[in-house]
C-alpha cells in the first residue's frame, strides 16, 4: 500500500510540475507583453511632458505668472480614482480607472483663457499616462514575484520532492525483492528438508 501510495504521489507531483511550468510560461509571456506596453507608455509620457511644459511656458508668456499661479490654486477636482483588481493566473493586479467628476471642472474650463485650458488638458493627458504606467509597473512587479515563486516551487518539486519519492519507491521495491528472495530460500530449505525426511 505504501509503495502504491508513493507511486501515486510521484504521478501527482509530475502533473503538478507540468502545470507549474505551464503557469510560469504564461506569466513570463504576460510579463513581456506588459513590459512592452510600459516601454511605449514611457516614451509617450516623455513627449507629453515636454509638450505640457511648453504649454505652461507659453501660457505664462500670455497671461503672466501671477494669473497662472492664481488659476492653478482655483482648479477644482476634475477626476476621481477608483481602484479595482483583476486576476491573471492567480496574480491580483490593480486596475486604476479615472472618472470625470462632472460639471464643476467643465464650467471652470469655460471660464479660463484658452492657453490655460490647453495647458490643463495636456496635463490631464499626462495624469492619465502616469496612472497607466503606475498600474502597469505594479503589475510587472507582482508578475515578477509570482514568476520567482512559481520557479522556486517547480524547482523544489523537480529537484527535491520527486527524487525523494523515487528513492522511497526504490527502497520499498528493494525490500520487496529482498523479502521475495528470503521466502524463496526458505521454501528451498523446507523442500530440501522434506526430501531428506522422505529419503530417510
Amino acid at each position: 500500500m505504501e509503495y502504491l501510495r508513493t507511486i501515486r504521489r510521484i504521478a501527482v507531483s509530475r502533473k503538478g510540475l507540468k502545470l507549474l511550468k505551464l503557469k510560469r510560461s504564461a506569466l513570463i509571456f504576460e510579463f513581456f507583453a506588459v513590459s512592452k506596453t510600459v516601454a511605449s507608455l514611457r516614451s509617450g509620457l516623455q513627449s507629453k511632458l515636454i509638450s505640457g511644459y511648453e504649454g505652461i511656458h507659453n501660457t505664462e508668456m500670455f497671461v503672466g505668472t501671477l494669473r497662472l499661479e492664481y488659476e492653478s490654486m482655483r482648479i477644482p477636482k476634475m477626476h476621481e480614482l477608483t481602484l479595482k483588481s483583476k486576476n491573471i493566473m492567480g496574480v491580483k493586479i490593480p486596475e486604476l480607472t479615472s472618472t470625470s467628476s462632472g460639471g464643476a471642472g467643465q464650467e471652470y474650463l469655460l471660464e479660463v483663457p484658452t492657453s490655460i485650458n490647453q495647458a490643463i488638458k495636456s496635463f490631464e493627458e499626462v495624469h492619465k499616462l502616469v496612472l497607466d504606467i503606475a498600474e502597469k509597473e505594479t503589475a510587472l512587479r507582482k508578475l515578477l514575484l509570482e514568476i520567482e515563486k512559481t520557479k522556486r516551487r517547480s524547482n523544489a518539486i523537480e529537484n527535491v520532492l520527486i527524487p525523494r519519492l523515487q528513492a522511497n519507491a526504490r527502497f520499498i521495491k528493494f525490500r520487496f525483492d529482498e523479502m521475495e528472495r528470503e521466502s524463496f530460500t526458505k521454501l528451498k530449505t523446507v523442500k530440501r528438508k522434506i526430501a531428506q525426511r522422505e529419503a530417510e
